[in-house]
């Protein structure tokens, strides 16, 4: 059974010119230890998905329609006091900068132990060993006397750690991890990623990664969603999306990652840019900028279909009218 389901949500905002769809659509499912990725450009909805998932939509931002439910539980029409219960003891939530997730007023360990109180029937004693046992198991060295620490006394990679504890202090199901490396060093970014694939070993944790980095992705996933214009375009498989991309889009960002092995001037590029919310292109929003693109995509919409395909270990479904036959196969 899959701990988190997202069927069809779309997320609006009003404004005095209409309404803007910034998701439409969107479902996907995420299973008890898996870490899904999802990935694509500035502006794609990634974020969006997030905070939609925590219930942090940012007004005047609604869930317009479709439906959140965690570990069977319908959580998007939930009020602010039920999700206020949900956010920290079930859905953990990682953010890129640490400095605005940490009180820069109050110790780690305060804040910590507010947070295991918060969800937890415990102690202050218990909850401050709870607190430093979390700060040792995310690689802070001498957690004990650094937990009377305060954030600015502390470097970004170790700011991040602090955070990674607190989305853990209530051993919360799924983590909401929204480019948790992006402000990092390269070797800093290594150990983030090596702490959230043991937190989802240990811990049996579900993960959601939003990133716009695909070598992060190849690194920690198990599966990839891939964002454009507020929909998913493909999804599957991590070795099989960054392998054998089905969508012109996903083929493109693989492309534009420099390969080492390979000596050029200049990388490749997607020429053009993503399209706003109030002039998304009728058919498939990609189309703009496609190579590949013909009549039938700048008329009709694609649908998510599976693909077949010659490695059965995972299947990947594909929104693009260039997989038509072969996604008609798989549905018979």
């Amino acid at each position: 059974m899959s701990l988190l389901q997202v069927k069809n949500l779309i997320v609006e905002f009003p404004s005095r010119h209409g309404t803007l769809r910034a998701l439409d659509e969107i479902s996907f499912e995420i299973a008890p230890g898996e870490i899904l990725g999802v990935v694509g450009e500035s502006g794609a909805g990634k974020s969006l998905t997030g905070a939609s998932i925590i219930g942090l939509l940012e007004p005047p931002g609604r869930v317009a329609s479709g439906e959140i439910l965690l570990q069977g539980q319908r959580i998007d029409n939930l009020n602010n006091d039920q999700m206020r219960s949900i956010r920290g003891r079930k859905i953990g939530a990682i953010f890129q900068d640490p400095l605005t997730s940490l009180n820069p007023l109050y110790s780690v360990g305060k804040q910590l132990v507010e947070t295991i109180q918060a969800h937890l029937p415990v102690s202050d004693q218990e909850a401050r060993q709870r607190a430093i046992a979390l700060l040792q198991d995310t690689g802070i060295p001498a957690a004990a006397e650094r937990i009377d620490h305060y954030p600015h006394q502390f470097s970004g990679g170790m700011r991040q750690r602090v955070v990674i504890a607190l989305a853990l202090a209530a051993e919360p199901q799924l983590i909401v991890a929204d480019e948790p490396t992006t402000a990092l060093d390269v070797s800093i970014q290594a150990q983030i990623i090596s702490l959230l694939k043991n937190i989802c070993k240990q811990r049996g944790a579900a993960v959601m990664l939003i990133t716009h980095d695909m070598g992060v992705i190849a690194e920690t996933c198990d599966r990839v969603a891939v964002m454009y214009a507020g929909r998913i375009v493909e999804v599957g498989p991590v070795h099989q999306v960054i392998n054998h991309p089905e969508h012109p889009y996903t083929a493109g960002l693989m492309a534009s990652i420099p390969d080492m092995e390979v000596d050029r001037e200049r990388l490749n590029q997607i020429d053009g840019a993503m399209p706003r919310l109030n002039a998304i292109p009728k058919g498939c929003a990609f189309n703009p900028r496609c190579t590949k693109v013909f009549e039938r995509c700048k008329q009709e919409r694609p649908e998510l279909t599976q693909v077949t395909q010659f490695d059965q270990s995972g299947q990947t479904h594909v929104a693009c009218w260039l997989q038509s036959n072969t996604t008609a196969e798989a549905v018979r």
